[in-house]
């Protein structure tokens, strides 16, 4: 899922990257609300909040806000900056960026239990996973060709929208029907991810993120282990 860049790239490995990040994304967005009470995949709402808050004149809630916008776009930024600077055609460059949020994961699995009994404790750990989910979506916007969006739904409702519409209104296509799956495996991913994030909150408490730091360990050994079992199934 890593190693394939630019026009090596299909929709297969699309595909498997939007459905495994996408769960996870799902996973520490419900998770992390149970935990922190914020929504750590997405900026539209603190945006909101912000405004909101300085409306009132209720400064301290607006810096809050404006340091989850901020966590989230530095993610964003390290991320792409992570790439460039060691080189978009090398997958090794998409592993470094995936190490640091599964090391931003784990430290909330971690240390949430102890650390996050004060408000102002919880919002800093809220930030270190808007951080970690800028990130993850940066890192799969760039290594998709920005095909793939996995923090956040209401582009991919718009473009599922659009899609429908082009399918009802006319015919189906090759293109078409690649797009209306990859899509929907977005949609169905999140909220099959969120579930089982609330699911495992609830029942794991903290210990629940070692889930998504394991996935994220899937998605950097994933070409490694399916190369090897290629080579040995070959041999046989």
């Amino acid at each position: 899922m890593l190693r394939h860049t630019g026009k090596r790239r299909s929709f297969s490995h699309n595909l498997r990257l939007a459905i495994l990040l996408c769960i996870n994304a799902g996973f520490i967005n419900a998770a992390g609300f149970f935990a922190f009470r914020v929504l750590t995949t997405n900026v539209t709402g603190h945006a909101a909040m912000m405004a909101e808050s300085i409306a009132r004149s209720d400064y301290e809630v607006a810096f809050i806000a404006a340091l989850w916008l901020a966590s989230f776009l530095l993610g964003a930024f390290s991320s792409a900056a992570i790439i460039t600077l060691v080189g978009r055609d090398r997958p090794a460059s998409y592993s470094v960026p995936i190490i640091l949020i599964i090391s931003l994961v784990l430290c909330v699995a971690l240390f949430g239990k102890h650390y996050t009994q004060g408000v102002q404790e919880a919002r800093f750990f809220a930030a270190g996973l808007l951080f970690a989910m800028g990130m993850q979506n940066a890192l799969v916007s760039v290594i998709s060709g920005s095909v793939v969006r996995t923090t956040h739904l209401t582009g991919m409702f718009t473009d599922l929208g659009i899609d429908l519409s082009a399918w009802a209104t006319g015919t189906m296509n090759p293109p078409l029907k690649a797009r209306l799956l990859l899509r929907s495996a977005i949609i169905t991913s999140f909220l099959a991810g969120g579930i089982a994030g609330g699911v495992a909150f609830l029942h794991l408490s903290y210990a629940a993120f070692y889930f998504p730091a394991g996935l994220m360990l899937i998605v950097l050994f994933y070409d490694y282990f399916r190369a090897s079992i290629i080579r040995a199934a070959r041999k046989r």
